[in-house]
């Protein structure tokens, strides 16, 4: 029976089987995915589907009042940076009350490296080579931003960097294909856990969609031009490595590929991801991308941008105004078809029920009685883990002569201008972290050394650049408060300070590198080394002829000759995150050993960059100890990394035994064991990586020297032998051939077991039919 609140108008309708009667989401058919979105589509005006591809931010161009009013009316499918259930609850009620066919909102925000709780950066992330780790720290990072209402996170990053002048290097895990596609199927793993339907998961979106580490000249949103063939077997594995381990979403990079920009480019987003991949999840455009192609040149017009991006395949477009004015305009005039928009608008209806939002609009906004009394409570912080994992994340990279760890009786004079930064301590990309929940350098040495006999003095010695074109640069983004503070003092004021205060103290620790803005999106630049307010401070220094202790603090690879060959002992801890201050005071004190490796390569100059292990194998390659003419070398500069990749000390020494194979032939579908025992042989418990790398040896294509393929994470005792063993089948032996034909061919295979890229044991297998 009809409820007598029914109008005449509704039950005419419905007498007339109008598609407007009734429309809204057919409960009933919440158990089959594809018949409740078909039965959805069928109830939607062209408006509506295209005000499900529009992803918008509440600004200054689009109040929050407003913004519920374009909701009501379908014109909008999800925010990002909303980020708090206040601002969220009235644009969900605003969805699903108000709006004609009451499809719920998306929240979506950037949880790259934790949420309320700032983890370390990506290159620290990759440096503990513990996937395990990561996994948590995902699993966490999802934990925090659900009970902040978010749905969606773009991340992770997965761009492989070789160019360390490109400031995104900060936010993905380094050089190394296997190394990050192995991180990259962690963090989809942590951030879902299983189903992004659940209430404290969230569905992750990988990026940059494509090859966007490969900018020209280590230049932000500059051009990829890249064969094939390099592409397929280096810069999309990790991609499709999140994409396999369930990731319901992909963010489409910025940058051209081979001449299309990623927005525009129909073989990236339809051939490649959705055929030869089968991708079924959502796609979104970068903010304002869609708009660029008029820069890129591959459009005259807002118009032509729309079509082309829709086309390709680009399903949400973020933060303008391209789809909502130009796509029904396109599709009445015929030059963009139904089929093409109802394409996208299925994957985002798609994901909002993989993310559990049909069944429940409020899953992770809650009721009213049940927000936070505080969204910055320190009780919502996770920092015991965020200290364990930021202890893992340092390399140890120079000890000399046992000057670490640290005695906490001594007397110690910490200086540089990152010694008491808490926003940098955070690094970029640092979700709802806040800097004054942030345990500096100098906040962790005074808790460690509470109650000892110790002392700490603290002088800041220099301000991180003197250049204030520079300072203006990184604080240009920030309304509230200034990021990078300079001391008003002249430099050498501020050296005469730290000097005086060295001379009193039995060793010197130097917080050194760069503001966290230096590692950032559009911060390319083209000089590594440290910046020369901090090198004229470290000179000075040095001729104390006191201990040197260099902490870096850093978003990327830096060109450190000089500090190599003065410092006693250099620990690298990037950006270590909310516990930052903790964890490095535990590994210098030796309350942790530092078991961190790097996971991409230190150059000696920028003018040596690209410097990557895993480099192709050459017909005049340079050979160590013989000479270098007319062979690929620089003849000015020792050839090679400064640090290799995989490279990382400890405070105990550990040794490799021989390998042993278990055959000497691997047949077709079968496998080989490699068996190698690792000691500890020194006096300290410690935790170390036994890196497996394969050459192959005559291929039909030119391939690497070496190439990561398998390593074991291995804590050992003072004076205790592991066997550990390592299984290679013949998936690892494949690759892409130049007509990009997938396989392994027979022949000889160097198996090299080490503890870094460059120093290994090596034994040989074949590889028959």
């Amino acid at each position: 029976m009809l409820s007598s609140k029914l109008s005449y108008a509704a039950v005419a309708a419905l007498a007339l089987g109008c598609p407007f009667a009734f429309a809204q989401p057919n409960p009933a058919l919440m158990g089959d995915k594809k018949a409740f979105i078909d039965d959805l589509m069928r109830q939607m005006t062209l408006d509506e589907k295209v005000g499900q591809l529009r992803l918008i931010s509440i600004g200054p161009e689009m109040p929050a009042p407003q913004l519920a009013e374009e909701v009501a009316a379908g014109r909008v499918g999800g925010t990002f940076n909303s980020v708090n259930h206040k601002e969220q609850r009235p644009l969900q009620e605003a969805a699903v009350q108000r709006s004609r066919l009451k499809i719920p909102m998306l929240f979506a925000y950037d949880v790259v490296h934790g949420h309320r709780t700032s983890f370390p950066i990506g290159l620290g992330l990759a440096s503990s080579w513990n996937l395990d780790a990561v996994r948590k720290v995902a699993r966490i990072a999802a934990q925090e931003a659900s009970a902040d209402g978010i749905d969606l996170t773009f991340a992770p990053t997965v761009d492989i960097a070789r160019d360390p002048r490109w400031g995104r290097t900060s936010e993905g895990f380094g050089e190394d294909t296997f190394l990050v596609s192995q991180l990259a199927r962690a963090m989809v793993e942590g951030f879902q856990n299983g189903s992004p339907a659940k209430r404290d998961s969230i569905m992750a979106s990988v990026k940059h969609f494509a090859l966007y580490g490969a900018v020209e000249g280590g230049r932000d949103y500059n051009i990829v031009d890249m064969s094939p063939m390099r592409m397929y077997n280096d810069y999309l594995p990790p991609y499709k490595a999140a994409i396999d381990a369930g990731a319901g979403g992909v963010m489409i990079a910025l940058n051209t590929v081979n001449g299309v920009p990623a927005s525009a480019n129909t073989w990236l987003l339809q051939d490649l991801l959705r055929k030869d991949w089968g991708f079924k999840g959502v796609t979104v455009s970068d903010h304002g991308a869609i708009t660029e192609l008029v820069n890129h040149g591959v459009a005259s017009n807002d118009t032509e941008a729309a079509k082309l991006a829709i086309k390709a395949g680009v399903d949400m477009s973020m933060a303008d105004k391209v789809y909502i004015k130009e796509l029904p305009g396109l599709v009445k005039s015929g030059e963009v078809s139904m089929a093409e928009i109802d394409n996208a608008v299925r994957e985002v209806l798609g994901a909002k029920f993989d993310m559990g939002l049909f069944k429940e609009p409020f899953l992770r906004i809650g009721k009213p009685e049940d927000d936070p009394v505080d969204l910055k409570a320190d009780s919502r912080l996770h920092r015991p883990p965020a200290r364990e994992v930021a202890r893992e994340s340092m390399v140890l990279l120079e000890n000399r002569n046992k000057t670490l760890p640290l005695n906490k009786g001594a007397t110690i004079a910490l200086v540089g201008p990152l010694a008491d930064s808490q926003v940098d301590m955070l690094g970029v990309w640092s979700g709802q972290g806040v800097a004054k929940q942030t345990v500096t350098l100098k906040s962790g040495l005074e808790a460690a050394m509470a109650g000892q006999r110790g002392k700490l003095l603290h002088a800041r010695g220099a301000n991180i650049t003197n250049r204030e074109d520079i300072v203006k640069y990184l604080n240009f983004l920030n309304w509230d408060e200034p990021e990078v503070t300079q001391d008003p003092r002249s430099p050498q004021a501020m050296i005469d300070e730290a000097v005086a205060t060295a001379k009193q103290a039995d060793v010197i620790v130097a917080a050194v590198g760069e503001a966290r803005g230096m590692s950032h999106e559009s911060s390319s630049r083209t000089e590594l080394d440290l910046p020369e307010s901090q090198q004229a401070l470290l000179k000075a220094l040095k001729a104390t002829g006191k201990p040197l202790v260099l902490v870096l603090m850093n978003g990327r690879p830096l060109t450190l000759n000089w500090e190599r060959e003065n410092a006693d002992a250099m620990l690298e801890t990037w950006f270590a995150g909310t516990e930052g201050g903790h964890a490095i005071a535990d590994v210098l004190f030796g309350d942790e050993n530092p078991s961190g490796k790097l996971p991409i390569s230190l150059p000696r100059s920028v003018g040596q960059i690209p410097t990557y292990y895993n480099h192709s194998r050459l017909g005049r390659p340079f050979t160590p100890g013989k000479p270098g003419n007319y062979t690929s070398q620089y003849f000015d500069q020792p050839q090679g990394a400064l640090y290799p990749f995989g490279y990382g000390l400890s405070y105990t020494s550990f040794s490799l035994g021989e390998i042993k194979l278990s055959a000497p032939t691997m047949k077709r579908g079968g496998q080989v064991q490699a068996r190698i025992t690792v000691k500890n042989t020194g006096d300290r418990a410690g935790a170390t990586v036994v890196q497996l790398y394969l050459q192959d040896v005559a291929a039909s294509v030119v391939r690497p020297v070496k190439e990561l393929k398998d390593f074991q994470k291995v804590m050992l005792q003072p004076g205790e032998s592991r066997e550990l063993t390592f299984t290679i089948r013949e998936e690892q032996l494949k690759f892409f051939n130049a007509k990009l034909e997938y396989g392994a061919e027979v022949g000889e295979f160097k198996l090299q077991l080490g503890l870094d890229s460059q120093d290994v044991q090596v034994a040989s297998f074949a590889l028959v039919d």
